[in-house]
């Protein structure tokens, strides 16, 4: 495995494939990340070249959020992912990536991107998109793989490439989750032993939500507001807890594929989960 730090490095390496999947992270890797490293290995074949790319992206971070304090674990994240099949690492500095201010910026729709995670970080998506299309023009994947953790991220990434006609197969990877059943973050470090238990509220608040619905109550409004105040009443602070539709992320439906979302913060920590509704 090839560990590169310079988009010229990068290149050069690429060169000698053409199909290539893509997994960018911002690294702190676990084993949800290594999940995407290797269905994009099974995705582009023996032949093809899986590249990740390390890098915490300071354009999607508020300036009160974790930028400066988000963990760098380079050298072991790098054992990691060459023991999923990663073939490079694409691991550049700040300078390399963004030699100058990065004026143009990629700015999503508004009505995908600035309602639930847009609307409690805003500016978020604009950050993500503008560092995944120049990763995207930098690697030129024939495919690349993101998260269903990040459901409106994994959304708003496809829906940038299609819309700007890249040549780019968009894959999402299932949600991760320990023993216990806590959605695997790299945010899950700054939680104690006793938060990671209470963590596993969140999932059983979503589930609660998905059941409640499919048990025929349909004020969905009372419904999200028990499910917020749930978490506000075992010391929680929710963004959100929400049911909406898959395809869209617009008002529940009746018969159409629904998941379940909902962010909050435990202590220091913010937290996000999902739930796909099954019929």
């Amino acid at each position: 495995m090839q560990v590169i730090h310079t988009i010229a490095a990068l290149r050069d390496a690429l060169a000698l494939h053409r199909q290539r999947g893509f997994v960018p992270t911002m690294g702190n890797l676990h084993d949800g990340h290594l999940a995407l490293v290797k269905q994009a290995r099974e995705l582009v074949g023996p032949a093809g070249a899986v590249v990740a790319s390390i890098f915490v992206n300071r354009l999607q971070f508020a300036p009160h959020e974790d930028f400066d304090t988000y963990p760098r674990t380079l050298e072991r994240d790098c054992e990691l992912l060459a023991s999923a099949g990663c073939d490079i690492v694409f691991a550049p500095s700040e300078k390399e990536l963004y030699p100058e201010p990065q004026g143009y910026k990629v700015v999503p729709p508004p009505e995908l991107a600035d309602i639930l995670e847009g609307h409690f970080r805003p500016g978020f998506f604009t950050g993500v998109c503008t560092v995944v299309h120049k990763l995207f023009n930098l690697v030129q994947p024939t495919l690349a793989v993101f998260g269903k953790k990040d459901y409106q991220q994994l959304m708003v990434l496809r829906r940038m490439t299609a819309q700007m006609g890249l040549p780019i197969a968009i894959h999402g990877g299932e949600t991760r989750r320990s023993e216990q059943g806590l959605a695997l973050s790299s945010r899950n470090g700054y939680l104690s032993d006793a938060e990671k238990a209470e963590a596993l509220r969140l999932s059983r608040t979503l589930k609660n939500l998905i059941a409640r619905w499919q048990a025929g109550e349909r004020d969905l409004a009372a419904l999200e507001l028990e499910a917020m105040q749930s978490l506000v009443d075992a010391g929680w602070a929710p963004d959100y807890v929400t049911l909406r539709r898959q395809h869209d992320l617009g008002a529940a439906v009746e018969g159409q594929p629904l998941v379940a979302l909902a962010a909050a913060r435990l202590g220091t920590t913010r937290l996000i989960d999902n739930l796909e509704v099954v019929s």
